[in-house]
């Protein structure tokens, strides 16, 4: 009995199905597609298509972003992920350990804004000159 192949393509979706089934915009798919962050191929009829596992891509790509995560280090950390499966629990458990000091810069720079705009609204000057969250690092301030 022979092996039944099947075509790639039949499991393949068009950009409007990872589109709507991520939901991003098509233009946001082709996007990420020339950014390298997600990777297609062109049919016979010359139609992009993506594999499935590109959803759950696109879904650590929305993560990372919602963090604040730049696309530059998204591209850089899905860069060594493998590109013949869906990223799996393992691989995020990776990216997540890797983006944790980012994440807790982020936080400790965002307590510090929230306290600074606390004593700024108590003090009531606005000053745009001396003021730490309009003017920050101001050497002559601290004269």
């Amino acid at each position: 009995m022979s092996e039944k192949r099947i075509n790639p393509d039949k499991r393949a979706l068009s950009v409007g199905e990872v589109a709507r089934r991520s939901g991003i915009r098509v233009s946001t798919v082709h996007y990420y597609d020339t950014q390298r962050l997600i990777s297609s191929w062109r049919n016979q009829g010359n139609q992009r298509r993506f594999s499935r596992d590109v959803l759950r891509r696109i879904a650590l790509i929305k993560i990372a972003q919602s963090a604040g995560i730049p696309l530059d280090d998204i591209r850089q950390a899905l860069s060594v992920l493998p590109h013949h499966r869906a990223p799996d629990r393992q691989d995020w458990e990776a990216l997540s350990r890797q983006w944790q000091s980012v994440l807790e810069e982020k936080i400790a720079d965002l307590t510090l804004l929230k306290d600074q705009m606390n004593d700024c609204i108590g003090c009531g000057c606005l000053s745009l000159e001396l003021c730490p969250l309009r003017n920050p690092g101001d050497i002559e301030a601290e004269r």
